[in-house]
């Protein structure tokens, strides 16, 4: 079983992206554990306090050190971590490799930043890996931290009905999926490819090659030269 813990400051905002779905049925398989960890519990002051006021000045607060330090030695006590990622828009781009990868640990744990972002003592002596989903910003990294648990999670063997579901995915490759369909098979007149009904597996798997090429090339081209590339 994997198991992960999130450090937030906003445990419900956490609430709603894994209690359904495919998070939520490998929860209940017992494929994945995901634990939501409080960091105001590591306060040690009666206003459960997580941040302060950056040295040299500036608009913003910075969360502390302590606290993040407290609940990361406290998990740490109870198991081997494989990483410790805090979410970031200045980190490495979240892509299909670093979710296939992060779905082979263990273990991991995931600090969801707020404010101006984190004690960089923290990112030197206590962090493993940082991980952006964008070039933008958001207001923490709650939302981060769902999105990377789902492309891990759904990678999962036994999560996804069909196993063979997630390896045909966008990226994997590092081409886009092709064009799906399903019943009617004529629909006013917008009628499916009949390759696709023909039932030959050869051909269909021929045909699905082929606009996945034509696909990534005409909308990221920039997928084909990393192939190239590689």
């Amino acid at each position: 079983m994997m198991h992960i813990d999130i450090i937030t400051v906003h445990p419900g905002l956490l609430e709603g992206p894994f209690s359904h779905s495919i998070v939520k049925r490998a929860r209940e398989k017992n494929l994945v554990e995901i634990d939501i960890i409080n960091l105001r519990d590591y306060a040690q002051n009666k206003h459960k306090t997580v941040d302060d006021y950056a040295f040299g000045g500036g608009a913003g607060m910075v969360m502390m050190i302590e606290p993040i330090d407290r609940c990361i030695t406290d998990l740490r006590s109870k198991r081997t971590y494989d990483e410790v990622i805090y979410l970031t828009p200045d980190g490495i781009m979240l892509d299909q490799p670093l979710s296939n990868k992060l779905s082979l640990h263990k273990n991991l744990i995931m600090l969801c930043g707020h404010y101006k972002g984190i004690d960089e003592r923290i990112r030197e002596h206590l962090i493993t890996c940082e991980i952006s989903i964008g070039n933008y910003v958001l207001s923490g990294g709650e939302l981060p931290a769902a999105v990377l648990c789902d492309s891990i999670v759904r990678l999962l063997p036994g999560v996804l009905n069909d196993e063979t579901s997630a390896l045909s995915d966008s990226f994997q490759d590092n081409l886009l999926a092709p064009p799906v369909y399903t019943r009617p098979a004529n629909y006013k007149g917008w009628e499916v490819p009949q390759v696709l009904l023909s039932g030959n597996e050869r051909q269909i798997n021929e045909w699905r090659y082929e606009h996945s090429v034509e696909r990534t090339q005409k909308r990221r081209p920039d997928l084909l030269k990393r192939n190239t590339n590689n």
